[in-house]
């Protein structure tokens, strides 16, 4: 499961956000499970100015190495977040230390 945080001052819809990039709709706040193609199971949930994600990657036969489905959730984390990928790989290594 992976943390990623909000940056201060930014106030994404997620709710519409997860209709718009993956056609699902639901509750983020009280916690959403869907299917992604090529990205695997994803639970996601809002907890206070952060969003939990964990995915279960689909079995190897049923993934394409098409590359649009890694900007596409790179773009879903940036409106989402209000960070780049940039920004997320930096917070998360000072996580990590």
């Amino acid at each position: 499961m992976r943390k990623y945080s909000i940056k201060k001052g930014h106030k994404p819809d997620l709710n519409s956000l997860v209709k718009k990039y993956f056609g699902v709709e639901g509750n983020v706040e009280e916690g959403i499970e869907f299917e992604a193609e090529n990205i695997g199971k994803i639970y996601m949930k809002k907890e206070g100015n952060s969003i939990l994600i964990d995915i279960v990657p689909p079995p190897p036969d049923k993934v394409s190495a098409d590359y649009s489905i890694i900007k596409k959730w790179n773009e879903f984390l940036f409106e989402a977040t209000g960070r780049t990928a940039k920004e997320r790989k930096k917070l998360m290594e000072k996580e990590m230390k």
